[in-house]
């Protein structure tokens, strides 16, 4: 079934990268943790149910361990992408992106320069505070207050 796999790849996968690389940012005293997941781990996504339910699983591991290395310099969060115009939506037609972007507040599809603004942002040593997040970047898509 598709949870074995979207459990090995997302949840699995996230947990055997953190133990290879999270001793050494420990070890030098700073680090940067960002795994990108889905807007699926705050608010589940129909017919997604085994991505949702892996990608929440990594939203916790990567809360708590943020807890466990905060105090080493290394800092752990997560960047939630609502939908983006990337090459993944090419399958869809444009009626399609015309229903997803009525969805979002912000009234259009996300840039990934914007995405990746924010993933910059994280890596920075001015999110040195900032740890145990997990944040939407959604255009305001997602109804969770959390």
């Amino acid at each position: 079934d598709g949870y074995r796999e979207a459990l090995d790849l997302n949840l699995l996968g996230t947990v055997a990268m953190c133990q290879r690389a999270v001793p050494a940012m420990q070890a030098a005293g700073w680090g940067r943790v960002v795994a990108i997941t889905s807007i699926g781990a705050r608010q589940p996504i129909g017919r997604l149910m085994a991505s949702s339910t892996a990608r929440a699983g990594v939203t916790g591991f990567l809360k708590v361990l943020a807890t466990e290395v905060a105090a080493d310099g290394v800092t752990v969060n997560s960047v939630q992408p609502g939908v983006h115009v990337t090459d993944r939506l090419g399958h869809l037609a444009p009626g399609d992106l015309d229903d997803l972007r009525a969805d979002i507040p912000a009234g259009e599809l996300g840039d990934p320069a914007d995405f990746g603004a924010v993933v910059a942002f994280l890596c920075s040593t001015h999110a040195r505070f900032v740890t145990g997040v997990g944040l939407a970047v959604d255009g305001g898509a997602s109804r969770s207050l959390l």
